[in-house]
């Protein structure tokens, strides 16, 4: 009996939080979008310029397109803005749903060391999450695990399609580590002592040795075998999914935000030859030099948020992507992996971190073309140019503005449903108080 009131329960959670929007079909024709204030990232912007592109790909942008191919849907957008779509780095949509119910949270797997998990064949297509994110112009999500030492490798998925394989850009993007603490912790939701801090960050760190050697041995072996083609090795998935960090091929995301956990973490990256990200980065800019010189980019998360330490400036947090453009050091915003729902606020996290001195067009990149290049999908995405995907949003202003309304977006020429559970309730009661008398 209790089995079927849990069924019932998990069968109603599931369609209660289902999206209703239905993905796009592929692109069918060439579309060219004219007469709109273009804004490639990567160059200056096209007054009343125009922009084409067929098969999901941009195929001319610039200030006139001439010879169009037949069958080209023409549309006048004067007076309006195109964008490339907004990517949330280091996010957690499409693994969770609702924070407090246990059986919508997919991004966190028991046990230490999971190299072998994939965000991606965990991503939920369905999520309300994510058409009322695109609605404000985030179309691509790096989806990450989050649980353990070692979680897992993350993926570059798209803000639309059927499933997760039709909806993935790029996986692995990366393997994810939460570097240890350093020293004692004292918050409301955790007291941790020096003494047991340090205890707790050996073991953790000796831990993390013994992986990486056994996945070079494993590595080491498993190029023998191939070489040979008479030795047969059994597969160890755990060791597989870090074949491609070993290689260099993709980057460790290192989680850390402390003075003394970054210094740590790029000892040890430089120490193992990984490249690395560091995700967090709080006092990345204190550190600046030193991610300067090994060329390890940050993944700056929530500038709009209190400063962790009762002495410093209450615009610590705020000025922290300034200080590392200054710096020099690759960097791109995030909301962080706190929430998937937090994500569609991403412009207005660049926004904060422009109005306390970042370059605004600096501001714009941080959320479109850096992270797209921290996270190796540039040559696909991150900024309006010939040869890369068509997805991208048409604005009626800037969208790092609060009052900027994204009116359409495309993700690979596909034009996408902009409905979402934000627009439906503001319709159903602002319907109530018309039926009121409180508004006409």
């Amino acid at each position: 009996m209790r089995r079927t009131i849990t069924t019932l329960l998990l069968a109603v959670i599931t369609v209660s939080i289902a999206s209703d929007q239905v993905p796009a079909p592929p692109q069918t024709h060439p579309i060219l979008l004219m007469n709109a204030t273009i804004h490639p990232v990567s160059a200056d912007e096209i007054q009343r310029g125009a922009i084409l592109f067929e098969k999901g790909i941009i195929t001319a942008i610039g200030r006139r397109v001439t010879n169009l191919p037949d069958n080209t849907e023409t549309i006048d957008l004067l007076g309006k803005h195109v964008y490339p779509g907004m990517i949330a780095a280091a996010s957690v949509i499409g693994l969770t749903e609702i924070g407090a119910v246990a059986v919508t949270r997919d991004f966190s797997e028991r046990g230490e060391v999971n190299p072998n998990v994939r965000a991606e064949v965990a991503y939920h297509p369905d999520s309300e999450i994510i058409p009322v994110t695109r609605s404000n112009g985030v179309l691509l999500a790096h989806s990450c695990p989050t649980g353990g030492l070692i979680s897992g490798t993350s993926a570059v998925m798209m803000l639309d399609g059927w499933t997760w394989e039709t909806s993935t850009l790029k996986a692995p993007a990366g393997l994810h580590i939460n570097w240890p603490n350093m020293g004692a912790v004292r918050s409301r939701y955790s007291r941790i002592t020096e003494e047991e801090a340090v205890k707790r960050r050996e073991k953790a760190l000796k831990k993390l040795d013994v992986v990486f050697e056994e996945a070079r041995r494993y590595f080491v072996a498993k190029e023998a075998a191939d070489k040979s083609g008479k030795i047969k090795l059994n597969t160890d998935l755990r060791w597989e999914a870090m074949l491609p960090v070993l290689r260099g091929e993709v980057p460790v995301f290192m989680h850390a935000s402390e003075v003394r956990q970054i210094e740590s973490a790029v000892e040890w990256a430089n120490r193992q030859n990984v490249k690395m990200v560091i995700v967090g980065g709080y006092d990345a800019w204190r550190v600046a030099d030193l991610l300067k010189k090994y060329e390890i980019p940050v993944i700056y998360e929530t500038v709009n948020s209190l400063p962790r330490r009762r002495w410093e400036d209450f615009d610590t947090p705020f000025t922290g992507p300034a200080k590392l453009h200054e710096a020099g050091v690759q960097y791109c915003i995030s909301m962080g992996t706190g929430g998937a729902s937090n994500h569609r606020n991403t412009p207005y996290e660049a926004s904060k971190a422009a109005s306390y001195g970042l370059p605004k067009n600096e501001a714009l990149k941080s959320v479109t073309l850096y992270a797209a290049e921290i996270l190796g999908i540039a040559d696909k995405v991150g900024s309006l140019e010939k040869g890369k995907d068509a997805t991208l949003m048409i604005t009626d202003g800037d969208p790092l503005e609060i009052t900027t309304q994204v009116e359409q977006v495309y993700i690979q020429g596909k034009k996408i449903d902009m409905s979402d559970r934000h627009k439906v309730l503001y319709d159903k009661y602002k319907e109530k108080y018309r039926q009121l008398g409180k508004i006409k």
